[in-house]
């Protein structure tokens, strides 16, 4: 999901209450607002009431998109059209012009509040058959014909440290997770929100263990909160982040922090700032950019179709000749930008090349990157190996902290692992990625 809300192009919506057996109609999401404008109110309004209606009913839609309420919930929509629920929307109904107008005009524009960037729970009722602590949208027209402006008449309702976001960006919203099981050695942007909602959760239920580092590394302490999470909540007790335990998480730091309520803790811009880049292509630099070529190369190695490249940090032609010939190979958009599907997708080829290596490959295997991140809480032969080659690295460099070769990934191995990420000029995570793990492979085959 992008950092800052969009406008999706299209919204699903259920035509009945939640639980109902009712059917899912999927429409442009201009179409829907349309729709609900024309259902909630008059056209004959003032027209500042009428504006101020709509800003209400697209945050209102785009409250329940964003937090992904139904469908963190198990549902296969984003809203229903029962007003107990949500707002009018009555499927195939006409639309009034001058409706249609405006909506064309403030679609793409939605309420936040203070300093928080989600769209804004607008809560609303009529205001006369029903009242609530929102917008009265009978009392806009009130407020309309007293000369106050479509910014003024939501103040009037929603404080005045509302804001309006202009021209949002449209594009095709994908659902946040991320498609892949997100475990012990995962990484990523992916972890990193299920780091930062686990720590938020757990002031509300403090038997959860924090995570001190939301770096994105999928290490021992986010498996220990993933597992009591999953314990608290009644999910299947495995330290692994499959759809349900991701959408749980969302559902729960969603009502955590009440972002679909009138008064919310809200979510900042700094709560959801990347390290990560969302899409690296041409143009890119970085350790980053260096890990995709990495797996480029070794796939190349065993495809023919992949050609090799510099391992550089610098995402330039060649490597993005690389990615559209990957993309091509193995089923994605050929766009030559690594987004979240190439980036799996890479990882997931390495992984089953290593996996299905060729015998005369078999005895170099233990000198190739595992096709995972080893870091703390990470035990086996793997484990065994790498402090291997920690010993004989710090048997001849000072810089480098001794090991004790137990196959345990303690304190003592991610020390050694930091002092080698130092000396090659590599973030000091502790953590082993290909970048890292080809370091220490090159210091060791330096020094035996």
């Amino acid at each position: 999901m992008a950092v800052t809300p969009v406008i999706p192009e299209y919204i699903t919506v259920h035509l009945g209450t939640p639980s109902s057996n009712a059917r899912n109609v999927r429409v442009p999401f201009t179409e829907y607002i349309k729709n609900v404008a024309s259902s909630e109110i008059y056209p004959t309004w003032p027209e500042n009431a009428i504006r101020a209606n709509i800003y209400a009913q697209v945050s209102f839609a785009l409250n329940r998109i964003f937090t992904e309420y139904y469908r963190s919930r198990g549902y296969n929509f984003d809203i229903t059209n029962s007003t107990s629920y949500d707002q009018a929307y009555v499927d195939g109904r006409e639309i009034f012009s001058n409706v249609s107008r405006i909506v064309d005009e403030l679609f793409n524009d939605y309420v936040t509040k203070g300093n928080q960037i989600q769209p804004y729970f607008t809560e609303y009722c009529d205001g006369r058959s029903v009242t609530c602590r929102g917008l009265s949208q009978w009392g806009t027209v009130t407020l309309s014909n007293q000369g106050k402006t479509p910014y003024q008449i939501l103040q009037n309702y929603y404080g005045n440290d509302i804001n309006i976001v202009k021209n949002a960006p449209v594009k095709n919203i994908p659902e946040t997770y991320p498609g892949t099981l997100l475990r012990l050695g995962s990484n990523g942007e992916d972890v990193r929100t299920i780091q930062r909602q686990l720590n938020r959760i757990r002031r509300n239920y403090p038997s959860i263990p924090a995570i001190p580092d939301t770096n994105g590394i999928f290490d021992a302490s986010t498996r220990a909160a993933v597992l009591q999470f999953q314990k608290i909540f009644n999910l299947a007790q495995d330290g692994i982040v499959g759809k349900a335990t991701w959408y749980k998480v969302k559902q729960i730091y969603n009502a955590v922090k009440k972002v679909s309520e009138l008064y919310s803790e809200g979510i900042t811009i700094s709560e959801v700032e990347r390290i990560f880049s969302e899409v690296l292509k041409r143009g890119s630099r970085g350790t980053d950019v260096r890990s995709v070529q990495y797996y480029l190369n070794f796939i190349g190695f065993f495809n023919d179709r992949l050609p090799q490249i510099a391992v550089d940090g610098i995402f330039g032609p060649a490597t993005e000749n690389a990615v559209r010939a990957f993309q091509r190979e193995y089923g994605l958009t050929v766009d030559g930008i690594v987004g979240r599907a190439t980036w799996y997708a890479l990882q997931d080829a390495y992984y089953g090349i290593l996996n299905s290596l060729p015998d005369e490959y078999r005895s170099y295997s233990s000198l190739l990157y595992p096709g995972y991140t080893v870091t703390t809480g990470a035990s086996g032969n793997v484990v065994t190996q790498l402090q291997t080659f920690l010993r004989v690295i710090s048997q001849n460099n000072r810089a480098v902290p001794s090991v004790t070769v137990d196959g345990i990934y303690g304190n003592q191995t991610k020390a050694a692992v930091t002092a080698v990420q130092k000396l090659s000029g590599l973030p000091q995570t502790g953590a082993v990625g290909p970048l890292t793990w080809n370091a220490i492979v090159n210091l060791y085959n330096e020094y035996r």
